[in-house]
């Protein structure tokens, strides 16, 4: 599920994608996107392209990357992959697509055209989360091999820096607004925050209880939202940065 502009999408276990204007009664659109059998809505993502018209991507199992118009939910395009698709994000300039999925390749591509421009080889096993850093050219993605990558757009042949989990596969993965802090979650347990003006050399981990549902930061940067699935302890979560004489403690939640 995905939040921008007041536009909220989800995407569902049978390959349903369901979009609604916050600010108004009802839903705006509501279709299963794909007759496969495998065709589970992994990821969906709010975006606007290059000339300012905002657009709607799916992530899919069925190896299907779809373009939605946000306006009148026409699919424009689909891209297809010779895996199934786990994650896409889309850079700010909405000129690139980060595309993750069963593979331990990931894949740069052309938003517009879906050209393949870019294998990023790093990662030892299936990919499942990527975010864009605010300014565009550094792009994080997360990995059953317990690992965050991070790649300078500028370079690509290989990452700048690996950042290690605990336990678990990299299941989330989110920039703050104001670039300075990058979180990455496991599937449970551990939340790990990062000083991206350290160069990811400060960090935190927050050692929590219950299968982790997502995690988001508010648009001020001043708080992390961490959403906890598990059955007895489901909850939301809110960190918020610290202060000392009025300034901020880089990196501590």
């Amino acid at each position: 599920m995905t939040v921008n502009d007041n536009l909220m999408v989800a995407g569902g276990f049978q390959g349903e994608l369901i979009c609604k204007h916050i600010n108004q009664p009802g839903v705006a659109f509501c279709t299963k996107i794909s007759t496969d059998e495998n065709a589970i809505t992994n990821a969906v993502d709010v975006y606007h392209n290059p000339s300012g018209s905002k657009r709607v991507m799916t992530a899919n199992n069925d190896a299907q990357v779809r373009v939605f118009d946000a306006v009148n939910f026409a699919c424009l395009s689909r891209f297809t992959f010779p895996w199934s698709v786990n994650n896409t994000s889309v850079s700010p300039d909405g000129r690139l697509v980060a595309v993750l999925g069963d593979s331990p390749e990931c894949s740069i591509a052309d938003a517009e055209s879906g050209k393949v421009l870019s294998n990023l080889k790093g990662h030892l096993d299936y990919s499942f989360a990527s975010a864009w850093h605010p300014n565009g050219q550094i792009l994080a993605t997360g990995n059953q091999d317990t690992t965050c990558r991070l790649w300078d757009v500028r370079n690509l042949s290989e990452s700048f820096a690996v950042l290690k989990g605990r336990m678990g596969a990299i299941r989330a993965i989110r920039f703050s607004s104001d670039g300075q802090f990058m979180a990455m979650t496991e599937p449970a347990d551990f939340v790990h925050i990062f000083d991206a003006e350290s160069d990811y050399a400060r960090g935190q981990e927050i050692d929590l209880f219950g299968e982790i549902a997502g995690i988001s930061f508010s648009p001020d940067s001043e708080a992390l939202f961490v959403g906890v699935a598990d059955r007895t302890y489901g909850s939301l979560l809110e960190f918020n940065r610290k202060r000392h004489d009025h300034q901020y403690l880089n990196c501590m939640f």
